[in-house]
């Protein structure tokens, strides 16, 4: 198995919070959200706790575990969808950084590159301005 950060799981099973903490001390947050109009609809928003941050959840750490955090979450979708086998979609947004007025988020083109990793054939991505959705198809 790949190298990955010990993840804290929710107090309940099927909890929708999770949490892990790097190698360099950056706490992290990986949250599931059900839309209100369509519970099978979760959006995923994951980000910095630590207060050195500012705040700031979407902070770039540039500590140079990118790849360490992904398969992180990657792994923590993968325990969520185990534990919610109903879900039909997956909502990401990428939120822009500071100075960022490209037409996609380095967020969003990160997203772009670890999807395909968590979601096989049986699931169709697309995306409408900065939001990606990854929805179950249709059998």
């Amino acid at each position: 198995m790949e190298d990955i950060y010990e993840i804290i799981k929710p107090n309940i099973p099927t909890g929708q919070v999770y949490h892990f903490t790097t190698e360099y001390d950056v706490e992290y947050e990986v949250r599931f959200a059900r839309k209100k109009e369509n519970i099978l609809h979760a959006v995923i928003a994951f980000g910095v706790l630590n207060e050195e941050y500012e705040g700031e959840e979407y902070a770039l750490t540039n500590k140079g575990d990118v790849f360490k955090v992904m398969r992180t979450i990657i792994t923590i979708i993968d325990m969520y969808g185990e534990k919610h086998p109903n879900t039909q979609v997956y909502e990401f947004t990428g939120v822009y950084k500071e100075g960022e007025d490209t037409e996609l988020s380095q967020r969003t083109k990160l997203y772009l590159r670890y999807l395909p990793r968590i979601f096989d054939h049986t699931w169709e991505i697309t995306m409408e301005g900065n939001k990606i959705f990854v929805t179950k198809k249709r059998k």
